[in-house]
């Protein structure tokens, strides 16, 4: 009887916020190699968050229903206990360059050791080396809402709702609060 291929389940935490392209090609590369991939969208106490847990769950979710084996859910607390409680074996982390690296190689020790839960790193794609959700936000928000700049960076459906954001933004910074 042959060996039985194990099950294997992944995920690929982040905050996404908002959702970028580069994101979305992890997404895609990965949920070729694993069975289940998960996408945990967490809360980093580092970032200051534009979108709620909800608002980034709605805007991945258009991306990933072609992807049956991909499901996205948020989360609160140490990405290692949420990997455990949906029984994965893997985190997926994008690495842009090298600074991504030298930090995601310390976070992957610790997660292996405290949490018996291995990293399994994906280069981006050449076109997405420059992408960061930071920069997205800073752009847009710096930029006067210029969509143009970030159409290329972002999902049409993110950079409608960054559009939405900042409108709503505006309009209460003119109107002041209520």
């Amino acid at each position: 009887m042959p060996a039985r291929e194990p099950h294997i389940i992944a995920v690929y935490p982040g905050s996404f916020d908002p959702l970028t392209l580069g994101h979305l090609n992890i997404i895609r590369r990965a949920a070729r190699l694993f069975n289940e991939l998960i996408v945990g969208v967490g809360v980093n106490p580092d970032k200051a968050l534009l979108f709620s847990a909800e608002e980034r769950l709605a805007l991945i979710e258009p991306h990933i229903h072609e992807l049956p084996n991909v499901r996205a859910e948020a989360y609160a607390g140490l990405t290692i206990d949420f990997a455990k409680h949906c029984a994965a074996r893997v985190l997926v982390r994008g690495i842009r360059d090298l600074a991504d690296l030298s930090g995601e190689i310390q976070q992957a020790a610790v997660n292996q050791l405290i949490g018996g839960v291995e990293t399994v790193f994906l280069l981006t794609s050449d076109q997405h080396t420059l992408t960061s959700s930071t920069y997205i936000k800073q752009i847009f928000q710096l930029g006067g809402g210029d969509l143009s700049r970030v159409k290329r960076l972002v999902p049409p459906n993110v950079a409608d709702k960054l559009a939405e954001k900042l409108a709503r933004t505006q309009r209460s910074e003119v109107n002041g609060p209520r």
